[in-house]
């Protein structure tokens, strides 16, 4: 029987560290062996996360108490600016998939631009691969950092990256209006964040070009292109706990847009492109690793919607995460991620 691959998470209290653990705990050819968390340790999973007391879990302990020469992959869901200075330190032959922000953008300028410092692990930074899969596969397979990409970047790219690389749309007239889930926000106590503040209402934030995925739409649609590409793009919060929605405005035939995706994401497992004019859901996506587009026409000639929805946790970061991790192990790219998504 093969060895299973050791696993450490780091910052195994938030959100995204539980859902990997949800994830990891059926997968056939993973174990946990080591759990962080910097508040919390000492502490047990099921104390921090009650749905999570079935499964046999090691005690969460600090970051310097891992024994890391048992570790196959170390996944580093800590928070921004926190990830490069844990990442910098680990052993150099110890392959990682980081959650964070950190090592997404390949300039150290548009770093500091986006993100307010200076990086402090700019060796690290250069060797990163950026882990939307679909698109970076055979980079991912041999690397030894995988940067994984914003929940609301993965969903944006997901809808455009096959039309620019193909030439279909106006790159001057690119709208991005997505609505996410609360979770995306992360597990800290923020008074906006409360449920007498946020439910039954919806509000954009970060608006007007600050959100900083707006970097990883900069970085990633300019290099397809060759050119300077910059979308307009608005976050609205949703009194919803998972999923994202995007509805992405552009010229261009829609016609020739769905047939590009169909053959784009054909053979895709984890891209489902719906039948022209359906419209996806957040419901039929939670709890998976599934993303869903519909292409739409637009009354205007020459205008096309695309709607994409994923589960910002799974698809969006965990699941994404453990997609990559799988092939850096040189395991089936699926493995673990083939539940289907909650419903009702």
């Amino acid at each position: 029987m093969p060895l299973l691959k050791k696993i450490a998470i780091l910052g195994a209290s938030g959100y995204t560290g539980a859902e990997l653990v949800r994830l990891i705990a059926t997968h056939p050819m993973m174990e946990i062996v080591a759990l962080s968390a910097d508040r919390k340790a000492g502490l047990e999973m099921s104390e921090v996360f009650p749905h999570l007391r079935h499964l046999d879990l090691p005690t969460l302990i600090k970051i310097d108490e891992i024994e890391f020469s048992n570790v196959d992959l170390c996944f580093c869901a800590l928070p921004h600016a926190t990830s490069q200075a844990v990442i910098s330190k680990l052993p150099k032959k110890l392959k990682i998939v980081d959650l964070s922000a950190d090592f997404r953008l390949r300039d150290p300028r548009e770093y500091k631009k986006w993100y307010g410092g200076e990086h402090e692990a700019l060796e690290c930074q250069a060797e990163a691969v950026y882990g939307l899969t679909e698109f970076n596969r055979e980079l991912i397979k041999s690397a030894r950092l995988v940067a994984g990409t914003g929940c609301n970047a993965a969903a944006g790219q997901y809808a455009l990256r096959p039309i620019i690389a193909a030439d279909l749309i106006d790159l001057d007239h690119i709208i991005i209006d997505l609505k996410t889930g609360v979770s995306g926000a992360g597990r800290s106590l923020k008074e906006p964040l409360l449920h007498a503040e946020l439910s039954e209402g919806a509000q954009p934030y970060a608006i007007g070009g600050t959100h900083r995925h707006l970097a990883e739409f900069d970085q990633e649609f300019s290099e397809i292109a060759g050119r300077p590409v910059k979308v307009q793009f608005t976050p609205t919060l949703l009194p919803i706990n998972r999923g994202i929605i995007a509805n992405v405005y552009v010229k261009g035939d829609s016609s020739e847009i769905y047939r590009t995706f169909k053959e784009a994401y054909d053979g895709e497992y984890f891209i489902e492109v719906l039948p022209f004019g359906q419209t996806p859901s957040t419901r039929h996506v939670r709890g998976s690793n599934f993303c869903h587009i519909g292409v739409v026409g637009d009354r205007i000639s020459g205008h096309a919607m695309i709607i994409v929805t994923l589960d910002n946790l799974t698809k969006g970061s965990s699941g994404q995460a453990l997609q990559n991790a799988n092939l850096m192990l040189n395991l089936q790219e699926e493995m673990g991620l083939e539940m289907a998504p909650l419903f009702p």
